[in-house]
């Protein structure tokens, strides 16, 4: 039995197979994966109910699993149909899981083409589909190393 927070065995043999600089996509439930990742991302969809889970579990279990170098959010264009006034309310929720993992982080905004573009990489290893309900929640985190 494991004794760390991740139990999904797809989740994590995917992430034993990566690497330094591989990526890895926590999407929202809106978030297009089949169509809008890299030829090398194997998708896992943890879509229980509308709602569950959210991107800030699997961001919380997956920071606590693998060493992350960055994160970064989908930023939105001033034109965009969907945009709204100030930042989205799922990016000071990310801030705080960051803060309590101790880990010397900050949120990088990629504006929403831009992020696709990014996605659409060979370093793409993995999209983890949540269920999550709010707006522009999607991440886009990047691994690095285990230091000794």
């Amino acid at each position: 039995m494991l004794k760390i927070p991740l139990l999904h065995p797809e989740i994590l043999s995917i992430l034993a197979q990566g690497g330094h600089h591989s990526k890895i996509l926590i999407a929202d439930g809106n978030y297009p994966t089949w169509n809008k990742r890299g030829p090398n991302a194997e998708v896992v969809s943890l879509q229980l109910s509308p709602g569950i889970p959210t991107v800030s579990h699997v961001l919380r279990a997956l920071l606590a699993t693998v060493p992350i170098d960055d994160i970064a959010t989908m930023d939105i264009p001033d034109d965009d149909p969907y945009a709204h006034e100030g930042e989205p309310a799922a990016w000071g929720d990310y801030r705080n899981i960051i803060e309590d993992s101790s880990l010397d982080l900050e949120l990088t905004p990629i504006l929403k083409w831009e992020f696709y573009e990014t996605v659409d990489s060979a370093d793409h290893i993995l999209t983890i589909q949540t269920a999550d309900q709010r707006p522009w929640a999607n991440l886009l985190l990047t691994m690095g190393c285990r230091t000794f």
